[in-house]
């Protein structure tokens, strides 16, 4: 069986390499993007599973990498979780407005975001 692809989008070099170490452990393969116009030129070249994606990057940010995601019709299938310091209420409500299938705020516990993964890759 194919390992899931996951896309990590974030442009906090620290994050993206703990996650990415994380990510690999526990059997994906990651592609890192980051800011936003990576994230859109990797979406374009791969069908992810799940696309992990901060809000807040310079150019493009996650809001409009979600609407992206959500408008083609052959990436229906990705899973989008926004990882996010803007985590008021009308924040994370914009982002499953967008479609994302799932809002965490940072810090967040990366045990739970493993297993947020995982049910979401099935």
């Amino acid at each position: 069986m194919n390992s899931p692809q996951i896309l990590l989008v974030d442009d906090e070099p620290n994050l993206v390499m703990s996650l990415e170490f994380l990510l690999r452990k526990n059997g994906y393969h990651v592609s890192i993007a980051r800011n936003g116009m990576e994230a859109l030129e990797a979406i374009d070249r791969t069908p992810f599973a799940v696309v992990l994606l901060d809000v807040t990057m310079p150019d493009v940010d996650g809001h409009q990498v979600c609407h992206y995601v959500r408008q083609r019709s052959d990436r229906q299938a990705t899973k989008v979780i926004f990882l996010s310091a803007k985590s008021e209420e009308a924040d994370v409500r914009k982002g499953y407005e967008l479609g994302a299938d799932l809002y965490i705020a940072k810090p967040f516990s990366t045990r739970q975001l493993m297993e947020q993964v995982r049910t979401l890759v099935g």
